[in-house]
């Protein structure tokens, strides 16, 4: 390790301990933190079942930067070329048009098999992995409807498409021993202020029981639900909105997804972790970066990003958060976006870690709101990033921006080529 790194972490670390900190044990807790890096950065979601499809259900990617990949081959490769240069061992978030196959198959008839490369990769590379069904960007998804579809045919489709996408998702979980984690979510709404906004929740509560009817087992598979306040086609009304979700979750024990993305845009998740920890199993987080719509940029640390950190740490809700990516930018090198994303998440966390939690609350409580405010301020410029370096120097992954050079090389080499 180099000495600067190795000194500067020795300062660091004493700097904290005077304020009763345990760096070291802030490191052995921050090893357990897995993020689930989203697949579809890497190709701006086509997948690889339709890839002709135009992207459809209010979903857009921008930009037109050399080296998308082409394969899922291609696809594996920047992944692993992207956790080479993150600290930890992490999860792949993998869509259902991300199926590895040889044959012709439609949604509603993937199984297991059509998935095994993946899940042999993963085993090589120590990942886990998660699931979604792909309900978008489908010839039966075209007017904007999917489970809650007036048709009963098309409606069906889609149920039976999200029953197979959960025997995949317990299947990657019995596999590679990690909980797979499949979440739902549906375009499904309407331009312009419907006549009946009943109907639709009601067909699509009765599609999501068709679809949870099975029972799997929760150590291989665990259902998610995932809101949106609008999207594009579904300005003015959308089936699934928060308010139903956290509903429909809580009455029948799923997870409910907060999308950073998905709310008003003053609007912001890392408030409704608290409360709605009091009510549910657990959380899954899609952590992105919305700007004035749900535009998932690349995550920055901006303000809400170390909110959500905190709210992760000092609520002591990572036990029982699931926490994934979710931005897709085609402006930029792609290996570079999961790379600044996912670095970005995790020293967010580790940054709440290296706060004195217990000081603030006692100052709270006492009604010492100087105190309170004063700490918070101070620590802001605490040299949390020499904890973090030395964080990365250890996982060997390089520190700081070494690793820019690393993703400048594999796109000469690599991603140019293609």
């Amino acid at each position: 390790m180099d000495k600067n790194v190795q000194a500067n972490y020795e300062l660091a670390k004493e700097l904290y301990a005077s304020h009763g900190i345990d760096v070291d044990q802030v490191l052995k807790q921050l090893e357990n933190v897995k993020i689930s890096m989203h697949c579809w950065q890497g190709d701006d979601v086509k997948g690889f079942l339709n890839r002709d499809q135009d992207l459809t259900g209010g979903i857009s990617v921008t930009g037109n930067y050399p080296g998308a990949a082409q394969t899922p081959a291609q696809l594996r490769a920047d992944l692993e070329k992207a956790f080479s240069l993150i600290p930890g061992k992490h999860k792949v978030n993998l869509h259902a048009i991300y199926a590895d196959t040889d044959e012709k198959v439609e949604l509603n008839d993937l199984e297991p098999k059509h998935f095994e490369r993946w899940v042999a990769w993963c085993k090589e590379q120590g990942l886990g992995l998660d699931f979604n069904p792909t309900c978008f960007s489908h010839e039966k998804s075209s007017d904007g409807f999917t489970l809650s579809h007036s048709d009963p045919e098309i409606r069906q489709f889609w149920i039976d498409h999200c029953k197979a996408s959960r025997k995949i998702g317990a299947y990657f979980g019995e596999q590679l021993g990690q909980t797979c984690v499949t979440n739902i979510w549906v375009p499904d709404g309407y331009k312009d202020v419907p006549a009946d906004r009943m109907a639709p929740r009601q067909r699509l509560k009765s599609a999501l029981d068709e679809v949870f009817a099975e029972e799997l087992n929760p150590a291989h598979n665990l259902d998610a639900v995932e809101s949106k306040l609008f999207g594009l086609g579904s300005e003015a009304y959308v089936v699934g909105s928060h308010e139903f979700y956290m509903g429909y979750g809580i009455q029948n024990n799923k997870l409910i997804c907060l999308d950073a993305g998905h709310f008003h845009p003053t609007e912001v998740i890392s408030n409704k972790l608290s409360a709605l920890s009091l009510f549910t199993d657990g959380i899954l987080l899609h952590v992105s970066r919305p700007m004035r719509w749900d535009s998932d940029h690349v995550v920055t640390m901006d303000d809400e990003l170390i909110e959500i950190g905190r709210e992760l740490v000092r609520g002591n809700l990572l036990g029982k958060t699931h926490i994934g990516l979710d931005f897709f930018d085609a402006s930029i090198n792609r290996v570079a976006a999961w790379v600044i994303g996912t670095r970005n998440t995790i020293k967010a966390i580790l940054r709440a870690m290296l706060d004195p939690v217990e000081a603030l609350k006692k100052a709270e409580l006492e009604g010492d709101y100087t105190t309170r405010l004063a700490l918070t301020e101070e620590f802001k410029s605490y040299p949390f990033g020499a904890i973090w370096d030395y964080y990365c120097a250890s996982k060997n992954v390089p520190v700081r921006e070494e690793w820019l050079a690393e993703v400048k090389s594999y796109e000469q080499e690599v991603l140019l080529k293609r």
